[in-house]
């Protein structure tokens, strides 16, 4: 699935990177470092998103391994979640857009539902 992502990220123009966010937190009294990562950093000029790629969320706590990366960055781009099922594309209380993967592929343009 990340490399169709891939692909069509590539052919739609966008450069993409990979990304990792760092986090610490204090475990039994040691500071504990946790990279976490980004699948993609797709970025076309002015544009860029920071983009999950997940096959399922079959749990809340996978759910939330999945999103804690996105939850970390601290900017104003984009971030997308795109699954493995076919779902009505949505935004979810943190501005996360979730969409299904033939949902992704079908949008040709650079994503442009989401510029409202």
């Amino acid at each position: 699935m990340e490399n169709v992502i891939y692909n069509e990220l590539r052919i739609r123009g966008y450069v993409v990177d990979i990304g990792v966010v760092e986090t610490r937190k204090m475990v039994n009294g040691k500071g504990e470092y946790k990279q976490l990562e980004i699948n993609f950093i797709a970025t076309n000029g002015m544009d860029k998103y920071y983009i999950r790629s997940a096959y399922a969320f079959d749990t809340e706590t996978k759910r939330e391994q999945e999103l804690a990366s996105l939850k970390k960055i601290d900017d104003s781009f984009r971030k997308i979640v795109i699954v493995g099922d076919a779902i009505a594309t949505y935004t979810d209380d943190n501005g996360f857009v979730f969409m299904g993967l033939f949902q992704f592929l079908k949008n040709k343009g650079f994503f442009p539902d989401f510029r409202k």
